[in-house]
């Protein structure tokens, strides 16, 4: 009880512990990729029923118009960005072993980076009719 900690206020304490305004970030920009998502998804939608009985030449050319590409694009990125962070609150919430936690982490940002950078190049690919 004669510890020097003993006589500080419980904010002191807590002072530069926990995820103080990380945490907001975090909740903030999930809530935007899924804002994104959502007007992307309704894009995607659209342009997948337009290409209803389109043949392949079709559909390769609407993909690779460039403004359907670069919303491909922004979907892509948005989706996995979206993703990750979802993937990461499960890992925090659930995974309670530190090592894991950050083998899970670290499985999950490679994941995620490694799907966005395929799936980006393919729009890439057929945008620029590779």
């Amino acid at each position: 009880m004669n510890s020097p900690d003993s006589l500080r206020s419980p904010v002191k304490n807590a002072r530069g512990l926990g995820s103080a305004r990380s945490g907001v970030h975090h909740f903030i920009v999930q809530r935007a990729t899924a804002v994104a998502l959502l007007v992307l998804a309704i894009y995607l939608v659209v342009l997948l029923v337009s290409l209803i009985g389109a043949d392949y030449a079709q559909a390769r050319a609407t993909v690779g118009h460039p403004c359907n590409a670069v919303m491909l694009v922004a979907f892509l990125l948005a989706m996995f960005w979206h993703g990750k962070l979802g993937l990461q609150v499960v890992i925090e919430d659930y995974v309670h072993t530190p090592g894991r936690a950050l083998a899970c982490q670290l499985v999950v940002v490679f994941a995620c980076a490694l799907a966005a950078l395929a799936s980006v190049l393919a729009v890439i690919r057929i945008a620029l009719g590779a």
